[in-house]
């Protein structure tokens, strides 16, 4: 990829094959561990499998994603929860840094947020509403990728099932 830039062209060129239609399970230094589908070039699905919200998940977020350089990708994004995040993998390396800025609210009580958030955007929307908001809790950690895959692109049946609702040792396993 060429990763030529300049003032006038700050942009490097944005080959996202290296991410795009691929599942990835990853335990971050904390001991927290996620999954993720990077469905297509602006979509994600995810579950939590273990954290301060491990239990939730979701289908269909927009997501901002480009590469930084040849292998080196940034996905960030905001929730209906009011939660932002900003995820760089480095997918050859095995490698992932993410920076979740929780808002107060799911600081407090994160426990409210752990469902299938699809089927409840307008209560998240209301809990983010009525906060409180600050002071946010920011969990910058880096994490290692246990499980990388290519499963292809736009497959919904990839992230379709609850974290409980696995089998017992599912996201255990390691490639």
């Amino acid at each position: 990829m060429d990763i030529t830039t300049s003032v006038a062209h700050p942009e490097p060129a944005q080959d996202l094959t290296g991410i795009v239609g691929h599942r990835f399970i990853y335990t971050y230094a904390n001991g927290w561990q996620y999954e993720m589908y990077v469905k297509n070039a602006t979509t994600i699905d995810y579950r939590i499998h273990s954290g301060h919200v491990g239990g939730r998940w979701v289908k269909d977020q927009t997501v901002d994603l480009v590469a930084l350089a040849s292998g080196v990708y940034k996905l960030s994004w905001n929730e209906p929860t009011g939660t932002s995040v900003v995820v760089n993998v480095l997918p050859e390396a095995r490698v992932l840094h993410g920076t979740i800025f929780f808002p107060h609210w799911v600081e407090l009580d994160g426990q409210k947020t752990v469902l299938f958030q699809n089927d409840h955007l307008d209560e998240m929307r209301r809990f983010r509403d009525e906060g409180p908001t600050y002071p946010i809790y920011v969990v910058p950690e880096f994490a290692y990728i246990t499980l990388l895959e290519f499963v292809g692109e736009d497959d919904e049946t990839v992230i379709d099932t609850a974290p409980a609702d696995l089998p017992a040792g599912w996201s255990e396993r390691s490639n």
